[in-house]
């Protein structure tokens, strides 16, 4: 077996190992399926009848930024259960056994992205159920899905190497939600960002989440010409800069989770 097929077979035995754990854990598995639902139902309900979209739903500008808030929040199982796997030394296991070192990143991230994978299912389902539809072709439509996929395949890398550099599952879990909820909400996910003030627009506006609902409601058919259109380079060309977004996550952090992976395994 030559070593890329056994880097393909071990990471495949870690992703199942972690899907596993993850069906196994009430707790994860419930902010995998429980939490897009109940998202989905909050502000369609509760901040849909306050907040008004002009051309439009606003319960079909919501669920495209739904998506990437969900995204964000599964990637963020990468580093919270490489955290534990540190703390519990199941690190000192896998080094004992003969498999490629690249395994342990490559099955927790591609885990993760199944895991992502049901959670848009779930949460597609819910938006139909409450109003949302898709006005684009099935092609457009399945590159949108994929488009958030990728994200999510990329930003699990992020938090893998932020996870790998704080090696506390409480050190994690704070730092994680101190950058992600700034992330979400000073952005267009959940309402229109040419109306918040200016500097905190112009943060909205260049913030990455921004450009990946922006996309997702291009690839989707949910925007209306009655809305103000942003000047701002990453909204008018939201689909090609979400992919350059990926494309930079992927490789910056991959060989920086695997630099950092190695130091933790060899300490």
């Amino acid at each position: 077996m030559n070593a890329l097929t056994m880097s393909v077979a071990d990471g495949w035995t870690i992703a199942r190992r972690n899907a596993l754990k993850i069906r196994r854990s009430p707790d994860l598995l419930g902010s995998v399926i429980m939490l897009p639902i109940v998202l989905v139902l909050l502000f369609a309900y509760v901040f849909g009848s306050v907040i008004d979209v002009p051309g439009m739903s606003y319960r079909e500008f919501l669920i495209p930024g739904i998506f990437v808030q969900a995204v964000i929040s599964g990637a963020q199982i990468t580093g919270y259960t490489l955290t534990l796997d540190l703390q519990k030394g199941i690190f000192d296991r896998f080094r004992s056994l003969p498999m490629a070192p690249s395994a342990v990143l490559t099955g927790q991230t591609f885990s993760d992205l199944l895991m992502n994978l049901a959670s848009l299912v779930v949460m597609a389902v819910m938006g139909l159920i409450v109003g949302w539809r898709v006005h684009t072709s099935p092609v457009e439509a399945a590159f949108g899905f994929g488009l958030l996929l990728l994200f999510a395949y990329a930003f699990s890398w992020v938090t893998a190497t932020v996870a790998l550099s704080l090696r506390t599952p409480e050190s994690f879990n704070n730092i994680a939600t101190m950058v992600s909820l700034p992330l979400m909400f000073v952005s267009n996910a959940f309402l229109d960002s040419s109306r918040l003030p200016t500097p905190v627009r112009v943060v909205a506006e260049w913030n990455p989440v921004s450009t990946f609902t922006q996309a997702a409601r291009e690839l989707f058919g949910n925007t209306s010409p009655a809305m103000k259109t942003s000047d701002a380079w990453p909204l008018q060309h939201a689909v090609p800069v979400s992919l350059l977004w990926i494309a930079v996550m992927l490789l910056v952090f991959v060989p920086l989770a695997t630099r950092l992976y190695k130091k933790a395994v060899s300490a």
